[in-house]
């Protein structure tokens, strides 16, 4: 759990953390020290939670392109008009 602190090596950190803060304030160390870790463990998991969305869409957008080429678009063919010929009038002269 801590590495290579042992049992005893724990029992004497807090009795050492309840001499200098005093059985009064630990609860409220309790307390921040809670809420530290809550606040860590939400920021870790937000994190997460973006990274896995920014891959989603860069996959998104790295096939959309294979689908173009994949299926190509059909385009209705609509009538192009011709544009009329001019007209020559002929000079009486």
């Amino acid at each position: 759990m801590f590495g290579s602190l042992g049992f005893t090596e724990l029992i004497l950190i807090l009795f050492i953390v309840l001499i200098i803060f005093g059985a009064g304030k630990l609860p409220q160390l309790g307390e921040g020290f809670g809420k530290a870790i809550k606040g860590f463990k939400k920021s870790v998991h937000e994190a997460d939670a973006i990274e896995a969305e920014a891959q989603a869409a860069q996959q998104q957008t790295a096939a959309a392109p294979q689908q173009a080429i994949l299926q190509p678009t059909v385009q209705a063919s609509a009538p192009v008009e011709q544009p009329a010929a001019p007209v020559h009038s002929a000079s009486r002269g």
